[in-house]
């Protein structure tokens, strides 16, 4: 299928006063339409940097980015996207309602079918008892609900999710799972980072493995899962690869 993502021989260095740290280091990737693809690699490997990058919140030293065949930076494309952070850190003196609708206008929307959809979206990420219930008294787990919601608001094209099961609880877990096919379903994209193995490796179609900014691993979830004939889990497979590149 048509690519939705592409990063071609991305590379990012931070630059400090004692040293410079390179963060990617040529990172080429390809994602297609109605694919879920998992992004993964241990703490600092630069999963973070890549979202950044995606979302044109950093700029890259080297390589380019592009969004549905457009530079990033494109207004059009960016606007096709939707993104749910790993900390979903809103103004705790909203409720979910007013929270959308602000979002909903960032986007255009009218106010009678943004209220419309936001209440479907309530509703389906499991917020409609909360939806008029200021954000100051929610757990972690209602607000990352919170954030998936504002994710979907703009009906996106490709839904960029950092750790989106992060605080939820099983129930939770498996609403998100579901909501994910959905999207699919729709011949949507989904970026997905996350240090849940196992639900990336019920989710996701293809997996990426970041280690100390470089890809080391890009391959269709089943292809590893069943590799040389073994069959093994994503957290055996992950762990095995990382130990063997940090003996």
């Amino acid at each position: 299928m048509k690519s939705v993502l592409l990063l071609d021989n991305v590379g990012v260095v931070y630059r400090g006063a004692a040293h410079n740290k390179e963060a990617l280091r040529g990172l080429s990737l390809e994602i297609s339409g109605g694919e879920i693809f998992g992004f993964l690699g241990p703490n600092g490997a630069g999963k973070t940097t890549t979202i950044k990058a995606i979302l044109n919140l950093l700029f890259p030293d080297q390589g380019r980015i592009l969004l549905f065949g457009e530079p990033n930076d494109s207004v059009r494309a960016r606007r096709r996207l939707g993104y749910m952070p790993e900390l979903a850190n809103y103004y705790w003196y909203l409720t979910p309602r007013e929270l959308l609708l602000m979002y909903a206008g960032f986007f255009g929307m009218p106010k009678k079918s943004a209220l419309k959809k936001i209440e479907a979206l309530c509703e389906r990420v499991g917020l409609a008892a909360e939806a008029d219930v200021l954000m100051k008294f929610f757990s972690k787990g209602m607000m990352q609900k919170v954030s998936l919601a504002q994710a979907l608001i703009n009906d996106p094209d490709i839904l960029v999710l950092d750790e989106p099961t992060s605080g939820l609880d099983p129930i939770a877990r498996i609403n998100v799972r579901d909501i994910i096919n959905e999207v699919k379903s729709q011949g949507k994209t989904v970026f997905f980072s996350s240090h849940e193995l196992s639900e990336v490796e019920l989710v996701c179609d293809r997996v990426g493995i970041l280690h100390e900014g470089r890809l080391i691993k890009s391959e269709t979830t089943a292809a590893i899962l069943h590799e040389k004939g073994q069959q093994r889990s994503l957290e055996t497979y992950f762990t095995d690869l990382i130990m063997k590149k940090n003996p």
